[in-house]
């Protein structure tokens, strides 16, 4: 993973590679979250294959990309066909490669934005949250992140809950990440992260994007304290922490 999808933190790819090739292994970073957010440049990124995904930088669903550094060999999972080098069988689906392509030249074009406006509004709703929510914590630290996503824990409160009660003001968030959407077990990154039990249920990220506004941020921090307080009212856990 080049960045967590679930915190936003970014890991050191560059010393990553060094400790994988001092034993001679091949490197494939999940870059899935990073293209669109930062720089990427395979000629001096260490890296031997790297992957995205389309829809999140507001390409077309269902369309991603492999690289494969020159020299690098493999078998692939889904054999046929010669119209990808022998690396994957399938019609290919040319609009949405299109799409995607576009969507990077776009994403290159407001790349500043996403380190100033996008960044602004992450913290202004992180800070927020913070102050107008007793007992939140951020999740993960907030250097060397991406910019467009927070993690926060509301103790007390079940995740899933504060999901559903947004959604009636059609405020989109998510628990957990969306490979294990639907699963009730508790983040396994959170877990290993060491965040407290009466705050890991309570878990949700915001990912935002140069599509948001001042005025949604504003929504949410005008909503959420309403939320939070009314969980916690209804938790055996929040009226245990009331009383003391």
């Amino acid at each position: 993973m080049f960045a967590n999808n679930e915190t936003g933190m970014i890991f050191p790819m560059k010393e990553i590679a060094e400790i994988v090739k001092y034993r001679g292994v091949l490197l494939h970073t999940d870059a899935v979250q990073v293209v669109g957010k930062l720089p990427v440049d395979v000629r001096s990124l260490p890296v031997d294959m790297l992957s995205i995904s389309g829809h999140k930088l507001h390409a077309p669903k269902g369309i991603g990309a492999l690289y494969v550094r020159k020299g690098t060999r493999f078998s692939p999972y889904i054999i046929g066909g010669h119209q990808e080098k022998g690396r994957r069988a399938g019609t290919e689906n040319v609009a949405s490669m299109i799409g995607l392509g576009k969507a990077c030249l776009l994403a290159k074009k407001h790349m500043h934005e996403e380190h100033t406006t996008i960044k602004e509004l992450r913290d202004r709703l992180e800070q927020g949250l913070l102050k107008s929510c007793p007992n939140a914590r951020i999740n993960g630290g907030v250097e060397n992140r991406l910019p467009n996503t927070t993690n926060i824990s509301f103790e007390y409160v079940e995740g899933e809950a504060i999901l559903l009660r947004l959604n009636e003001d059609n405020i989109c968030a998510s628990s957990g990440s969306a490979c294990t959407s639907g699963a009730l077990e508790p983040s396994h990154v959170l877990r290993a992260m060491g965040v407290p039990f009466t705050a890991i249920h309570g878990s949700i990220r915001f990912s935002l994007s140069r599509y948001n506004t001042s005025e949604e941020i504003d929504l949410v921090l005008k909503k959420m304290p309403a939320i939070i307080k009314e969980l916690r009212e209804l938790s055996p856990y929040g009226r245990k922490e009331k009383t003391g």
